[in-house]
């Protein structure tokens, strides 16, 4: 799996220096609260697999100019100011198995910080100065938002449709992998059909990613990832793995799992869970999503079929991989 990452860091390893030149660069404020908390959750780590595609798409499409590190920092901060808000919205107190900005700093400091960095993303766009990527990459942060409402919508909802679930995925988590691909083409001039199949690519990859965080919230590799297992239960969150599950059991079972739920009400959580989970493998529906993942994953590599092989190729190709391997 680190093979993959390593793969895609040996691409745009130098164009990587320059991201996280920028990404320090523009976080800094006078107002000290700002680069405090900006920098933590930034530092918090992750893969920063997002500007990491923005650098390999441009590559793949043999682009050699200077644009594209700022526009993979502007990704970033998108993602990273809606993981700000994202913790606020679902009250988390963790984030990669550290406290979360908001645990640390309240809700208030975080929002506001998550402002100043969608701000600054679009400050780096403007300075990039390309209409085309300014449209893709709002467009994208406006189609994330509607995604989290969505979400909001749909929240202890048992009766959400698989439909209504993979939009709100498509919205919250692909369109950012999708944006991130296809302004790769578009900094590199390529036609439309070359665009498309990066938008595709990341679009795909973006579902196969989210499908298998679903499937990994009800798995004990969640622990090496600094998660605790069932913290969409506990949310009452509805993600693939409920839904299949809710759609195949009997009236008790349904009953249950509305009570867990819609109603909230677990009073001795641990058995509710381990019930659900139960369920789950009863109907194999946490295996389901993990195949559903792998399609997704398939329809992404067949994406970059109009490009020919090359490092980049076989980087992001590795990297639809390294999505899905995380189950193991």
């Amino acid at each position: 799996m680190d093979a993959a990452l390593d793969a895609l860091m040996k691409v745009v390893g130098p164009d990587l220096v320059r991201v996280n030149e920028t990404i320090m660069a523009r976080m800094t404020s006078s107002v000290g609260l700002i680069p405090q908390l900006a920098g933590y959750i930034i530092a918090a780590g992750g893969k920063r697999l997002r500007p990491l595609l923005t650098l390999a798409a441009a590559r793949l499409c043999g682009y050699d100019g200077d644009r594209h590190p700022k526009l993979a920092a502007c990704v970033e901060f998108i993602h990273t100011a809606t993981l700000l808000h994202d913790d606020v919205v679902d009250e988390s107190m963790l984030r990669r198995g550290r406290d979360s900005a908001n645990a640390v700093w309240g809700n208030k400091a975080s929002v506001l910080v998550g402002d100043f960095l969608f701000a600054r993303s679009f400050e780096l766009m403007v300075e990039d100065g390309a209409l085309k990527i300014m449209g893709i990459l709002s467009n994208a942060t406006s189609v994330i938002a509607e995604g989290e409402v969505l979400q909001l919508v749909t929240a202890n909802d048992t009766s959400t449709t698989e439909d209504a679930y993979m939009a709100v995925i498509r919205a919250k988590t692909a369109q950012l992998f999708a944006a991130a691909c296809q302004v790769g083409a578009v900094v590199a001039e390529r036609p439309e059909v070359e665009e498309q199949a990066l938008f595709d690519y990341g679009m795909n990859l973006g579902i196969a990613f989210q499908l298998v965080d679903d499937y990994l919230d009800y798995s004990a590799k969640q622990q090496e990832l600094g998660k605790t297992v069932g913290d969409d239960f506990m949310d009452g969150k509805i993600t693939l793995p409920v839904i299949l599950a809710y759609a195949r059991g009997t009236d008790e079972e349904k009953a249950f799992l509305r009570r867990c739920l819609e109603d909230q009400d677990m009073p001795d959580y641990e058995a509710d869970l381990a019930h659900a989970m139960e369920l789950m493998k009863r109907y194999d529906t946490l295996s389901e999503t993990v195949v559903r993942a792998r399609a997704f994953g398939d329809k992404a590599r067949a994406a970059l079929a109009p490009f020919p092989d090359s490092e980049a190729k076989s980087a992001l190709l590795g990297i639809v991989d390294f999505c899905i391997d995380r189950v193991y």
